[in-house]
């Protein structure tokens, strides 16, 4: 191993991943200049520098029973993957999300004798709390994002850092609403709504078709209301616009690298949940969360999951302070009257976003990169 020239595995299989194992990449490289690194992403990687083995998408699976449908592929690729540890043999693997696939991968690596950094650790607070033993016995790093979930693995014997949530430091908060509606070719008055239906295709999938019905409903008291979605690369266009068509629906559909000027120029938001409700909260946008899988993965889950809420605003804020239709609920028309509500109702929308002001300061300074790639620079040297 050259402490000068480290060569690094990479795994980031969803949207949020890509971007912020990215970024722990450019910190490294900034370090290391000689790194180089391999492994599984999305463009966010690949415009990094990372040799993409695999793209992301074909790891772009969200559910129990969709997962089963999938397996052989899957387990294809992880026999690739790991074939690929043994063969090149990198200072470091670190793997992002996907705690089933990576976790399996971590043990490949620990067999041969290569460290292992986790970077946004697995949901072991919501679900599957004995996955903690097999991450003590398969990872050696374990860098969080919010600092709740330090003690989980403090008590456990793995090494954790609280290292901060990215989205802190990337997250404006003084975008200017009519420069943003103007960026994106939407009118600079009337009310404007952002829909966000995920990135991956099974999530895409389950949750375009009630919002495609929210927006009819809600275009019929709100005539003038404009809708705008943005579509990251990787995503399924006519996902998307398909199920707008058959509700009748006009939106203007923009790439996600204008996220932010999305959600500034929204008076409200309804979301999937996920990463991108905490972007929208950090932003103070009014929102509305929803979730759906197919019906035999919701039946597992509501035996497994022991977590009142499903979007990391509320888990974060402790409390329900936005809405969330799960489900058999995530349908149109409670969609459309939680959006209605929003539009309508100052003083509920007011206070909502006061109570999304808060959530900032809980999410420690922002700088995440920086801290995962000290600390796996450290292991390296160390190896």
């Amino acid at each position: 191993m050259s402490q000068q020239e480290p060569t690094i595995m990479v795994v980031a299989g969803e949207t949020s991943g890509d971007a912020h194992t990215a970024e722990v990449v450019r910190a490294i490289q900034e370090r290391r200049p000689g790194a180089s690194f391999f492994g599984v992403g999305g463009e966010r990687l690949r415009a990094a520098g990372v040799d993409l083995q695999v793209h992301a998408d074909e790891l772009s699976v969200m559910g129990i029973v969709e997962v089963l449908r999938h397996y052989p592929r899957l387990r294809g690729i992880l026999k690739r993957l790991q074939g690929l540890l043994a063969e090149r043999r990198p200072d470091l693997l670190i793997v992002t999300d996907l705690p089933d696939f990576n976790l399996r991968l971590a043990a490949t690596a620990q067999a041969l004798g290569i460290p292992v950094l986790y970077y946004v650790s697995p949901q072991v607070w919501a679900w599957r709390s004995k996955r903690v033993k097999v991450i003590r016995e398969r990872v050696d790093a374990m860098a969080v994002l919010f600092p709740f979930e330090v003690p989980i693995y403090e008590a456990a014997g793995v090494p954790v850092r609280f290292v901060g949530h990215p989205l802190v430091r990337d997250t404006p908060t003084d975008r200017d609403p009519v420069a943003a509606r103007h960026a994106l070719g939407l009118p600079e008055s009337g009310p404007v709504v952002g829909l966000l239906p995920g990135s991956r295709r099974s999530e895409i999938a389950q949750l375009m078709p009630p919002l495609a019905d929210a927006a009819a409903r809600l275009r019929q008291s709100h005539p003038d209301v404009a809708f705008v979605v943005p579509v990251a690369p990787s995503m399924d266009r006519e996902a998307i616009t398909g199920p707008l068509a058959e509700a009748g629906v006009e939106a203007t559909l923009v790439d996600s690298s204008a996220f932010h000027d999305v959600i500034a120029a929204s008076d409200a938001v309804a979301s999937a949940s996920g990463t991108a409700t905490l972007e929208v909260a950090l932003m103070e946008t009014p929102l509305v969360v929803t979730y759906k899988v197919a019906p035999l993965t919701y039946a597992i889950l509501r035996r497994l999951v022991k977590l009142d809420h499903v979007s990391l605003v509320n888990i974060v804020a402790e409390r329900g302070v936005v809405k969330e239709f799960i489900q058999g609920e995530a349908t149109g028309a409670n969609l459309a009257g939680e959006l209605e509500r929003l539009l309508d109702d100052g003083e509920y929308a007011e206070g909502i976003r006061r109570d999304l002001a808060g959530l900032r300061a809980r999410l420690g300074e922002g700088d995440a990169a920086s801290g995962v790639a000290d600390w796996a620079l450290e292991l390296v040297d160390a190896g």
